[in-house]
């Protein structure tokens, strides 16, 4: 990146885009606050090293966005062994007032989840995206997202129990 007009607006980008990255790698890593900034961090840089094609995009946020699921599933596969799962979450502080246990027993639902299961969730309901848009950031046809969703939602309500129509009535 040469001009400094395309550094300046991948600084303001970033500025802008950089916390519902975040959010959305903590709902995808099941809370794991620091794979979630690893993620940020490689899309991030992912995106300055092409930000010149990315910004004459129609879209840089959705861009950015499937290269974070891409780059999450990717890490899935590359996973080393030397790595151990758990399941603590860091007391945090929600400065909007939600629920924390309510957050926490969701994260931790997601957490359980098989990585894909936890990236067709976070892409069709955290993020809002069509089944199309989906099947396209995860290399897969409509009707295996539709497939996948239907299973990942029944899996999350089993995991939930009685407990999702407690959160859900709150």
């Amino acid at each position: 990146m040469r001009d400094g007009r395309a550094k300046s607006d991948y600084t303001e980008f970033v500025t802008a885009r950089a916390s519902h990255l975040f959010r959305s790698a903590c709902l995808l890593t099941g809370g794991d606050t620091h794979l979630a900034e690893d993620l940020v961090q490689e899309t991030l840089g992912r995106l300055y090293v092409k930000w010149g094609r990315v910004s004459r995009a129609g879209n840089p946020a959705a861009y950015a966005q499937t290269v974070l699921h891409r780059t999450f599933l990717a890490h899935r596969r590359r996973r080393r062994s030397g790595e151990r799962a758990t399941d603590l979450f860091p007391d945090l502080a929600d400065p909007r007032g939600v629920d924390s246990d309510t957050r926490l027993t969701l994260l931790d639902a997601l957490g359980r989840l098989p990585a894909k299961d936890r990236a067709v969730l976070v892409l069709r309901y955290w993020e809002d995206r069509s089944i199309q848009e989906t099947a396209e950031v995860m290399h897969t046809s409509t009707a295996a997202v539709r497939t996948r969703c239907v299973r990942a939602l029944g899996r999350l309500r089993a995991l939930l129990g009685e407990d999702l129509v407690e959160h859900a009535a709150a």
